[in-house]
């Protein structure tokens, strides 16, 4: 990409700059020669394809589309995605049902090739929303080359507020959020669990988030971070201990002392 975010430090420091520069940034990111072409061309073809085979045989599309959901790591997984997305998700036995990884179902429901009889590519607003989601992942891309932690700051907003608006029970989101590889790795930082704790059982894994939010928020429900209070404090807590656990740190040790005692 011929343009890179401005991140001059980090810590909150760094995470404050970020935000107040952000918008400006990603203009100038998503003006970038590379960005435009991938735009356009995604633009003008998407609405030509009919299948699956069609799309993962069109590299520039296929870039494009697993970008949008944070999937560019598969760009050469092409029978995996092609099948992930022929399944569809209606059927239980739908590869993208049996995925713990749910950027896998959503991507497969929102093309539909094995859901509808015409697929969403042939919405006119398709290539809009898709292009679009693919920016804002690129940014968050462009982002965590200089800092990870960031990246997954970005990123947190959308991803646990998709979350939140689901019509499951709070165990069922839960349960989303461990199976999003991002988000589980903020929640997991800020709630301080070790690296073994992805190992446990699965019923174990999900008392374990929600006993440790209830002593960080006072509540383990999902709900409560369509605050934005609540979702602030959360990504601060996990900035601190990430930047503890890294051992780089804009903040001195008795700040951090008593953030940490203050949510505890």
């Amino acid at each position: 990409m011929s343009f890179q975010p401005i991140i001059p430090m980090g810590g909150a420091a760094g995470w404050a700059f970020l935000q107040r520069t952000q918008d400006a940034q990603k203009q100038t990111f998503n003006a970038s020669a590379e960005m435009q072409r991938d735009a356009s061309y995604y633009k003008e073809n998407i609405g030509k394809i009919s299948s699956a085979q069609e799309l993962v045989d069109d590299y520039r599309l296929l870039k494009v589309t697993l970008g949008a959901y944070g999937l560019s790591d598969d760009i050469n997984n092409k029978f995996f995605i092609q099948k992930v997305l022929e399944d569809g998700t209606f059927d239980e036995g739908d590869l993208a049902n049996k995925l713990s990884d749910k950027r896998y179902y959503e991507m497969a429901k929102d093309f539909g090739f094995g859901d509808l009889s015409i697929p969403a590519t042939q919405i006119s607003t398709f290539a809009d929303k898709t292009i679009s989601a693919f920016q804002e992942r690129q940014f968050e891309v462009a982002v965590g080359e200089q800092n990870q932690d960031f990246r997954l700051s970005l990123s947190l907003k959308r991803e646990l507020g998709a979350i939140v608006d689901k019509s499951t029970s709070e165990d069922g989101k839960w349960f989303s959020i461990m199976g999003n590889p991002p988000l589980r790795k903020v929640f997991e930082t800020a709630l301080g669990l070790p690296n073994s704790f992805g190992a446990l059982d699965l019923d174990l894994q999900l008392q374990g988030f929600k006993d440790k939010a209830e002593a960080y928020f006072g509540s383990n429900k999902i709900s409560q971070f369509s605050d934005p209070s609540k979702l602030d404090e959360l990504n601060r807590l996990f900035l601190i201990r990430s930047d503890l656990a890294n051992g780089s740190t804009g903040m001195s040790s008795s700040t951090i002392a008593l953030t940490l005692l203050q949510n505890l």
